[in-house]
């Protein structure tokens, strides 16, 4: 996500300087945007001299206190709140006056995040959709805290980049995951009942519903332990006994079983 983020900004014209926990970190970042754009080129969607002007646009470093001249930070780490909490400390005192320090945080309260620095009123969600290059939606989350000018100046840089911004409240899930993941948690639901298999409910909801995949498809790309945290934020807001993760879902997590990334999770892709 992080390394897809970074593509958006650089390939709409602008200098992008970003951050990897160590030297390896920033050079796969790098690695990483370089294929997706000569996968571009391939497809005929990219000039070659387009690609060396966007990695030229690139600064990679190890270091935080580079973020020090800034305008936007836009933060794509691990989803726990306490390492998060951390890095926003730190970024309130490196980041300049008048900086937005932003979080793609899916389901944790930005509030929580904005509550740790000493400029609240400049914290924001930016919540990008997987693949970043690809997705067009990014919901721009405001806290009770957030200034409405920041709030715009956001939505104005979402469309700079050729996003599709849509704004909403700082509440568990957001508008596409609140939505989303009761779904998801009752397709799980209703293979634990064995009412149907995976295959059957898949093949449903894509040939019934017109959707691009099925809620296994999905939950194996997004990845099971990203999909049970945030069901698990859900229910804690909530409380809604059907926002219960499913215990199926709990145990594949216990298991390891994560989904592609790890080549199990609702399926077996090490064959694949």
């Amino acid at each position: 996500m992080a390394a897809g983020i970074v593509e958006v900004f650089a390939k709409s014209g602008l200098d992008v300087v970003y951050v990897g926990r160590s030297a390896d970190k920033v050079e796969g970042v790098r690695a990483t945007i370089e294929k997706s754009l000569d996968k571009a080129i391939q497809r005929g969607k990219l000039e070659e001299a387009t690609k060396a002007e966007v990695l030229g646009r690139l600064t990679g470093t190890t270091s935080l206190d580079d973020l020090a001249n800034v305008d936007l930070v836009v933060e794509a780490i691990a989803e726990d709140l306490r390492i998060k909490t951390t890095l926003f400390e730190n970024l309130d005192e490196i980041c300049k006056p008048g900086a937005i320090p932003a979080t793609t945080t899916s389901s944790l309260p930005v509030i929580s995040l904005a509550k740790a620095t000493n400029r609240p009123q400049d914290v924001i969600g930016m919540h990008f959709f997987n693949p970043a290059p690809i997705m067009k939606l990014v919901e721009v989350v405001s806290t009770v805290a957030t200034a409405e000018d920041v709030a715009e100046t956001v939505r104005a840089l979402c469309d700079k980049v050729g996003k599709v911004a849509v704004s909403c409240g700082d509440r568990a899930g957001f508008i596409v995951n609140a939505l989303l993941f009761p779904y998801l948690n009752d397709a799980v639901k209703m293979l634990e009942a064995h009412y149907a298999t995976a295959d059957d409910i898949d093949t449903a909801m894509k040939q019934g519903c017109a959707l691009p995949m099925g809620p296994f498809e999905l939950l194996d790309v997004v990845g099971n332990d990203v999909s049970l945290a945030i069901q698990r934020e859900l229910y804690l807001e909530f409380r809604e006994p059907g926002f219960a993760p499913a215990p199926l879902l709990e145990h594949l997590v216990t298991a390891g079983y994560l989904g592609r990334k790890t080549q199990r999770g609702f399926r077996d892709y090490s064959q694949r």
